[in-house]
């Protein structure tokens, strides 16, 4: 972290940080009119909700760690684009809870298009990111540890508009790639491609 990237990346950690915790609110006591325990486990969309969305946000902040970790120095368009990518950081929440609460019932695909759209904008939201930084001169264009990260980012554009396709003709699996390019973007990069 640079000096002149510190307060960005500070914002950005406190967004992505309150964007986590904001999550538990969701989560509700059981109704009094019901067993205890069958109360808890009937709120299990409720938990889902909470560990994906905790996990996919833990997931991007890692990576906007790793971007930043490439940028020499800032400018007020890197400060616009990172803004837009926080928006979509936060909005992450939304869809995941209403997948969650549409698991069981015949608003699942409507749920999943939002869920998998979502994605898509957020992968487009990073290149954004990534492109305002290499376009502007705020990374070394000749870093390796920059190049992977941009064709990792292309990837994500791809693959999550796959998704988003998939849906319509197999929600199940449209889900099943989305968590595939989650664990994607968990794992680091090869140090053969740093």
């Amino acid at each position: 972290m640079t000096r002149e990237t510190g307060r960005i990346e500070a914002f950005s950690d406190g967004i992505f940080s309150i964007a986590a915790t904001l999550l538990v609110l969701d989560l509700k006591p059981p109704a009094a009119t019901i067993p205890f325990w069958q109360g808890v486990v009937n709120q299990w969309p409720g938990y889902a909700s909470f560990l994906l969305s905790f996990l996919l946000i833990g997931i991007m902040w890692i990576n906007h760690h790793r971007l930043f970790s490439h940028i020499t120095h800032s400018d007020d368009a890197l400060m616009a684009a990172n803004l837009l990518l926080l928006l979509g950081v936060v909005w992450i929440p939304y869809p995941t809870s209403l997948m969650a609460q549409a698991l069981v019932t015949e608003r699942f695909r409507e749920a999943a298009i939002l869920y998998n759209g979502s994605y898509l904008v957020l992968a487009l939201l990073f290149n954004v990111l990534f492109f305002t930084c290499t376009s502007r001169g705020l990374v070394d264009k000749k870093s390796t540890g920059a190049r992977v990260t941009g064709k990792r980012y292309l990837l994500g554009i791809v693959v999550y508009a796959l998704c988003f396709a998939l849906t319509w003709w197999n929600v199940p699996l449209s889900l099943a790639v989305n968590a595939g390019m989650a664990l994607f973007f968990l794992l680091a990069p090869c140090r053969s491609e740093k």
